[in-house]
């Protein structure tokens, strides 16, 4: 019952309204809007803040950020231009507010960069820079290239205006890179760079660039630009020693109709130039001329604060007599009783219909709920199987490992013995080479013979080639996969090159493989060349290294 109450009042609210204001729409809030911002610009405040001040109000009852927005912060723009900065920020920080709430970030960075200007007008350096940073930060969140270099350009102007002016360059060489595109704008930052080099001293490089954007604002018909940048060849030509060009680019100041700031700054510097040239009293009538611009913007700031504070009063006029209108209103509203009887019938039968779309949807969402738990159960028992699988897979793979491990160990338990053997056996045949060589050296040999006979005895023990089957046997069964792979890749090898390259394999060297072939040492050498011409290795291979690698 209270969700149609409310429905019934608002739905009243919303016909009365609809009634009562026929221009109550969205695309005539906008139309407000904008003539409102044209009056501004044409400097018609109270026509601009009376247009505008309507749209804001329209846009609060119609919960209308967006023209909320923009009605706030081009009222804040009206009060900035009537150089009420107090009012002009209130407005600003309002339209800050509505840019929070909406998560705007380009709403965001617009006020931010308005906030930040307003400071600087005042000379509020550090807070300038606090806000012109944050709307700085936003654009480089976005990737918003134009204004990145925009609020770039802005932070540059303001820590030049600090003094700082290695953080000034760094800004303006940014933004000169993100604003080759908007010409304009790049006038602006590149200007500030000149600025930037003659606060630095570097007068000659001011002198050109400014000279060189000077030309460009020309052509392109820029005249604020043209009146900034003479004022500052005005001042680097008074730097230079060169009074004529100095007084030339004052002189075209001048003839570009300035507004009063910027003639403050012109008489400053045509009274340095006098002041140069020891025209003393032409320099005090320029400094007269300064105090009276000054006194003129004072004037015009009182009198324009007389204008906010009668504006202000026809404000709360208006809004007095839209309470009075209000009133009046009273009596057509009872008319629409009727209607808003019929209304709430209305609005009664759809909130019968959405309550029973909410059952349903209700009723989905527990089905829902239901379903995603039996497919959290579901993967969590697959996730379990999958870790049992993989521990089960791990201690297949490590038992393989260790049966691998045992598997090498044995045959190169295996491999030692043969090693063993076929070393007893080579250190048999050279004891047995020896005795045969020291019996042969015998004087009349042949006439013994019984020596003779046992001469003959001990060669028939040099014979190896049962002992040789014996070691070959023992051997294929602890390395077959090395025999496979050498008569694989060498198919052409005997099966005495395969005996003599075992022997290497099992890493004995020359003199023992000689002997247990019964060969010189040399024969041995010359034997295995031959193998290894035989093999097509190259001759700088180590033929050990070579077949360990198989």
């Amino acid at each position: 019952m209270k969700y149609l109450k409310y429905l019934i009042i608002t739905g009243c609210l919303l016909f009365t309204s609809l009634l009562a204001r026929p221009n109550n729409s969205l695309p005539y809030c906008d139309s407000l809007i904008k003539k409102g911002i044209d009056s501004m610009m044409a400097k018609k405040f109270v026509p601009a803040i009376t247009l505008l001040t309507e749209a804001q109000v329209m846009s609060t009852e119609n919960h209308w950020q967006k023209q909320l927005f923009l009605s706030t912060n081009n009222i804040g723009l009206t009060y900035y231009f009537m150089l009420d900065y107090g009012e002009a920020l209130r407005n600003f920080l309002i339209a800050y507010n509505i840019a929070m709430e909406e998560k705007d970030a380009t709403l965001e960075m617009t006020v931010l960069n308005n906030i930040a200007i307003l400071y600087s007008k005042e000379k509020n350096f550090d807070k300038a820079t606090e806000y012109f940073l944050k709307a700085y930060n936003i654009a480089k969140e976005k990737n918003d290239k134009i204004r990145i270099g925009n609020y770039a350009s802005n932070l540059g102007i303001v820590h030049n205006e600090m003094h700082q002016l290695e953080k000034a360059r760094e800004y303006l060489r940014e933004a000169a890179f993100y604003l080759q595109d908007d010409t304009r704008r790049l006038l602006g930052a590149r200007y500030a760079y000149a600025q930037n080099q003659f606060q630095q001293g570097n007068i000659e490089e001011a002198d050109q660039l400014a000279s060189k954007l000077y030309a460009t604002a020309r052509d392109s018909g820029y005249r604020d630009e043209q009146i900034s940048l003479s004022i500052l060849l005005a001042s680097l030509k008074l730097k230079a020693n060169n009074s004529d060009q100095a007084t030339f680019y004052v002189n075209e100041a001048l003839s570009r109709s300035p507004n009063l700031e910027e003639k403050i700054e012109i008489y400053q510097t045509l009274s340095d130039i006098h002041f140069r040239n020891h025209a003393y009293s032409l320099a005090i009538a320029g400094k007269d001329s300064v105090m009276r611009f000054k006194d003129s913007i004072n004037t015009i700031k009182n009198g324009q604060q007389f204008e906010n504070s009668k504006l202000k009063f026809e404000l709360l006029n208006s809004k007095h007599t839209l309470s009075l209108n209000e009133t009046q209103l009273t009596s057509q509203r009872r008319l629409l009783y009727t209607a808003v009887a019929f209304i709430a019938i209305i609005i009664a039968f759809f909130i019968w219909l959405m309550r029973i779309k909410a059952a349903e949807n209700r009723q989905k969402v527990i089905l829902a709920e239901r379903s995603h738990k039996i497919m959290a159960l579901e993967f969590e028992n697959e996730k379990s199987q999958k870790l049992l699988l993989e521990e089960q897979f791990k201690e297949q793979e490590t038992a393989a490992l260790l049966e691998q491990e045992r598997l090498k160990n044995e045959i190169e338990i295996r491999n030692r013995k043969l090693s063993a053997k076929a070393l007893y056996l080579s250190g048999r045949n050279e004891l047995i080479d020896e005795i045969i060589t020291a019996l042969s050296k015998i004087p009349d040999l042949s006439k013994e013979g019984v020596l003779v006979k046992h001469i003959s005895q001990l060669k028939s023990y040099l014979r190896t080639d049962n002992e040789w089957d014996d070691f070959s046997t023992h051997f294929q069964e602890v390395n077959q996969g090395f025999l496979n792979a050498l008569r694989q890749n060498h198919a052409n090898l005997t099966s005495n090159d395969v005996r003599f390259l075992s022997y290497i394999y099992m890493n004995l060297n020359t003199k023992e493989i000689a002997a247990l072939l019964n060969i010189t040492p040399e024969g041995c050498r010359k034997r295995k060349e031959r193998i290894t011409k035989k093999m097509q290795l190259a001759d700088n291979t180590s033929l050990f290294e070579y077949l360990s690698g198989l």
